[in-house]
């Protein structure tokens, strides 16, 4: 039986990097994958891009209100693979979706994508809330702080200082430099207190 996965990591960690691995992998052995990202990830239009070079065109930016067991049912059906990234930005009918397309069309599904929002919260995320309920596989990739600890928080900086309020999305605003960076709990708690 196909399976859901739920590959998450902090931000820099190397999801987007692992998907086009598996993306590779398949199509090394001639097998057909379906890459998917949210329409809402615009930073990079329609294409994957990494930190280290690596990038790929998807088969399908979806919008919040895409069907993807429809999208795959009648455009991937014989698809060896689903692969989705930026996974926290589906909605929770979509995971659904998505553990609709293992169990109807056995095709397995592997979504990358964040735990946690800039502000530490779960539900700040709706698809990976969702995909930490239902999916059948969870694993964490890792990454490391500036300190050299591990990385699991998410932080906003905004014009070089952390912010922990403000909306849930915000790749750029134009006005202001909006980056994001993986960090340790004990580094994030320092920015907060502006110790840092």
């Amino acid at each position: 039986m196909a399976k859901l996965y739920f590959r998450y990591g902090a931000m820099g960690c190397g999801k987007t990097m692992q998907l086009l691995q598996v993306a590779f992998n398949y199509e090394e052995r001639g097998h057909k994958v379906c890459v998917m990202k949210p329409a809402t990830d615009t930073k990079n239009g329609t294409k994957l891009l990494t930190r280290i070079g690596p990038e790929r065109e998807t088969d399908f930016c979806f919008e919040k209100d895409s069907d993807l067991f429809n999208f795959v049912k009648e455009n991937f059906s014989d698809a060896h693979c689903v692969l989705v990234d930026e996974a926290q930005f589906l909605t929770q009918e979509q995971v659904d979706q998505l553990m609709m397309i293992t169990i109807k069309l056995d095709i397995p599904v592997m979504a990358y994508g964040l735990r946690l929002n800039f502000k530490r919260e779960a539900g700040g995320f709706d698809g990976a809330t969702r995909l930490l309920q239902i999916a059948h596989d969870i694993e964490e990739i890792k990454t490391i702080c500036e300190c050299g600890k591990k990385a699991t928080y998410n932080a906003r900086f905004v014009n070089g200082k952390m912010v922990a309020d403000g909306p849930d999305i915000l790749i750029d605003d134009g006005k202001s430099e909006i980056t994001y960076k993986a960090i340790c709990p004990a580094c994030y708690q320092k920015h907060l207190e502006g110790r840092k």
